[in-house]
């Protein structure tokens, strides 16, 4: 089993992807965000890598325009060599990749010129994947589409419109339930037809389930008939609600008992999960740290590092008890450990103890630090009490003395990020 994120990632250095307006478009200005994006995908991996991430959704906006006619250069071609540098760390790692084409994509539309534009957009999708040379068990996800009035044509236009496509992207292209129009059960019932995988997402079966009553380990278990051996392990879309959102929005981060209880259910180990959580990556370490068979509590003091100082800030009750916790080295108390930080996290601060949380952080830097930026950040502290300045600019006065004097234990932390 692997447990994975989607497309960006919190608190990691060189990873942001870049993009601009159509207008700015040129073939100089096109080449230096691809460069970019590749060079942040690459860190990207080198992360997944480095925290036993085998499960990673590459972001759509890797080329810009990728499928628009507006970026007539052969970036494939162009860039061909880090492709395969890549392309060679993810197999080399196990790691698994997919896409996962916008609401835009729609192979069902009424619309030529809309299927037209998705079967480019699918072509895209194909031509980074193949660029990468990684297997056709690393998938591109797509839903169905739109009603349009008329269900059952619209599910007919779909299958003849996917039986139009290129082997290379049929051979790749797997389908999901969504959270309006097309339930798992319809979803099975193409998928099964058209021999394509099927994914199941709990959170959209959660808000539109099947008339036809089943446990959603039920579902998964008639999604894994869809998926053959050279398909890869059966996947599947893991969230959580947003209590205090619409249904369907994803919630901050992933909680680790409610994922425990899910995790046990399935009583399977062949099987990868796609996190769907806005804090990306930090709740996929949690998974599977919280799954992890190797129990080594070096994992749990490596993720105190980067969290310790956003719990202290919110919360130094749950501070000193996770402290506490951490002293018994022969132990691996995982689930309890992230019950303190997420309790923290659901704290609600107080002024005394963001200071008290500052005046740590400024402990690191206030016998290098020069008279001026002690003068400035005392300064912005006292403003804070007094309700003039921010928290934001606290931690920009911090965030910026810790790459000037490049405080490595900082340079991870949890606590300018959350």
């Amino acid at each position: 089993m692997s447990i994975g994120y989607a497309c960006l990632t919190i608190g990691v250095f060189s990873t942001n992807l870049k993009s601009c307006v159509l207008r700015n478009v040129n073939e100089e200005k096109l080449l230096d965000l691809i460069s970019n994006n590749l060079n942040s995908l690459e860190n990207i991996i080198d992360y997944n890598i480095k925290n036993n991430i085998k499960l990673f959704r590459i972001s759509s906006d890797l080329i810009p325009f990728g499928s628009n006619s507006v970026n007539n250069i052969s970036w494939w071609d162009i860039f061909f060599e880090k492709f395969q540098k890549i392309g060679t760390k993810i197999q080399e790692n196990g790691m698994r990749v997919s896409m996962h084409p916008g609401q835009y994509t729609v192979l069902n539309s009424p619309s030529l010129d809309v299927v037209n534009r998705a079967i480019d957009d699918l072509k895209y999708h194909t031509r980074v994947l193949n660029s990468l040379g990684v297997s056709k068990a690393n998938k591109i996800i797509l839903h169905i589409g739109g009603v349009y009035n008329d269900k059952k044509q619209a599910i007919n236009r779909f299958i003849d419109n996917y039986n139009n496509l290129e082997e290379s992207i049929k051979e790749r292209l797997v389908i999901e339930n969504d959270d309006k129009s097309y339930n798992i059960n319809d979803v099975l019932e193409i998928g099964t037809k058209l021999k394509i995988p099927v994914i199941f997402d709990n959170l959209h079966n959660y808000i539109n389930s099947s008339e036809e009553e089943k446990s959603q380990i039920d579902w998964i278990n008639e999604c894994e008939k869809t998926w053959s051996i050279k398909d890869g392990y059966q996947k599947i879309h893991y969230s959580q609600q947003n209590i205090i959102k619409k249904p369907g929005s994803h919630s901050k981060s992933i909680n680790i008992n409610e994922f425990i209880s899910f995790y046990e259910c399935l009583g399977r180990n062949d099987i990868d999960i796609m996190l769907e959580v806005k804090d990306k990556n930090l709740s996929a370490v949690k998974c599977i740290n919280g799954t992890s068979i190797d129990k080594d509590i070096k994992v749990l003091e490596i993720e105190w590092s980067r969290y310790k100082y956003k719990v202290l800030e919110s919360s130094p009750a749950n501070y000193a008890k996770i402290r506490n916790l951490l002293k018994d080295k022969n132990n691996y108390p995982v689930i309890e450990f992230y019950n303190l930080i997420e309790n923290a996290m659901e704290t609600e601060i107080t002024t005394g103890n963001v200071i008290n949380a500052a005046l740590h952080i400024w402990g690191y830097f206030k016998k290098n630090a020069s008279e001026k930026e002690k003068i400035s950040f005392l300064k912005i502290v006292d403003e804070y009490e007094n309700g003039v300045a921010s928290i934001s600019k606290i931690k920009n006065s911090l965030w910026r003395m810790t790459i000037k004097y490049n405080e490595e234990y900082l340079l991870h932390s949890y606590y300018f990020v959350l």
